[in-house]
């Protein structure tokens, strides 16, 4: 199985002199779990340039969009990827709808004449949708998992296996804390609240069972522990939260994700040392780096 990213960083795109290593483009990981199959996780705006190389190719392009949410950060670079206005192309996008408003349409609405000058319907390819929710499912030989975690607006996080290995993928996921979960500062939605608060013992073993002996976790770290204290409810994890998850499930692998946008590469240098530093203290040791636009890996 391999990958490429294309886009690393959280929120809000960061060009710049001070995110030039790590990248400023907002979420979209390139994932080839076998030669015929193409998964693209989430269309941020690094999915631009993934179109770009997509381009090159006088192969019709079969690929699979799996989206872990639709906010503006993980959908914003779909108007832009040019492998959509090929009629030749095929493209089946799946993820969540949003209290009853269907996948489609969300994306769709983005491209309205007042926000953009190219509308959905006049993209010349063919784009199916499928919408899940908690699921399991195959793409060819490759099986697809799906776990709603701790973000707003009905948040997936996906297992992907193809044989004997395994990738996670959880971009945006919050702590989960029983005791603020009914908070009013809270927007997760309730029914997601609910699956937490069905679990026996600490409710974020739900998100390291899901991730259990996987050879690659990638998973959203945000902040730094001191900023998360002042961020609960913004629904993004601590880089030491992804490190107790990526211990407690025994991956092989941690990938640092979803980089904010308020830390340049030296301070996301600095989060992977204290990281490797935290790690000798414990059970279980993955192997821990940072996600970096271009950065290709092989599970």
């Amino acid at each position: 199985m391999k990958l490429k990213f294309w886009g690393v960083r959280g929120s809000i795109p960061t060009p710049g002199k001070d995110t030039v290593r790590y990248g400023g483009n907002t979420p979209c990981v390139e994932v080839r779990p076998d030669p015929e199959t193409l998964l693209i996780l989430d269309a941020g705006t690094g999915i631009s340039k993934l179109g770009d190389e997509l381009m090159l190719s006088e192969i019709p392009v079969r690929a699979y969009l799996l989206l872990s949410h639709t906010h503006w950060d993980h959908i914003e670079g779909f108007p832009f990827f040019n492998p959509a206005m090929k009629e030749e192309n095929e493209f089946t996008i799946i993820g969540s709808s949003h209290n009853g408003i269907p996948l489609r349409s969300i994306l769709s609405d983005q491209m309205r004449a007042m926000y953009f000058p190219l509308q959905f319907d006049e993209l010349k390819a063919k784009i199916n949708f499928r919408t899940i929710e908690e699921d399991v499912f195959s793409i060819g030989s490759t099986k697809i998992e799906a776990i709603y975690v701790n973000h707003p607006g009905y948040t997936l996080g996906f297992r992907i296996t193809n044989g004997n290995k395994s990738l996670v993928y959880i971009s945006d996921n919050e702590p989960f804390n029983s005791e603020l979960s009914d908070s009013v500062m809270n927007k997760v939605e309730k029914p997601v609240i609910d699956l937490f608060k069905k679990v026996n013992g600490n409710p974020n073993s739900r998100i390291a069972e899901f991730a259990r002996d996987a050879d690659m976790l990638i998973h959203d770290s945000m902040f730094t522990p001191g900023e998360y204290k002042r961020r609960e409810f913004w629904g993004h994890s601590d880089y030491r939260f992804a490190l107790q998850m990526a211990v407690e499930a025994r991956v092989k692998k941690l990938v640092l994700f979803h980089h904010g946008p308020h830390h340049t590469d030296d301070d996301i240098d600095a989060i992977v040392q204290n990281c490797k530093i935290e790690l000798q203290n414990q059970p279980h040791r993955p192997e821990c780096i940072p996600a970096a636009e271009g950065l290709e890996l092989q599970v």
